[in-house]
């Protein structure tokens, strides 16, 4: 996603947080990521000392891992910035 589609989506998912939810909130991150050591833990530091709980679950042939990160966060804005700093990892997918 370029850059201005990317900010333009974080906008809209800004204004649908605040619009459906009462924060501060509890907020569900899903991303998909190649099994490597290195990028697992690069996503754990972005959630170190927040409190979050992060489940991870290897594909069935291992080559992914899928990581479902519970966090009670202040603001959408709070959101979107975890957001943004995952996906200066490579080859994060989000869900």
């Amino acid at each position: 996603m370029d850059a201005e589609k990317s900010e333009e989506f974080y906008k809209k998912l800004i204004k649908q947080l605040y619009d459906t939810s009462k924060w501060p909130s509890t907020y569900l991150y899903k991303f998909i990521v190649l099994s490597e050591k290195e990028k697992i833990e690069a996503i754990n530091t972005i959630f170190d000392n927040t409190g979050a709980v992060i489940e991870s679950k290897k594909s069935k042939n291992g080559k992914y891992t899928s990581l479902s990160i519970t966090v009670i966060l202040q603001n959408p804005e709070a959101v979107v910035a975890k957001y943004k700093e995952v996906t200066q990892i490579e080859g994060v997918i989000s869900l």
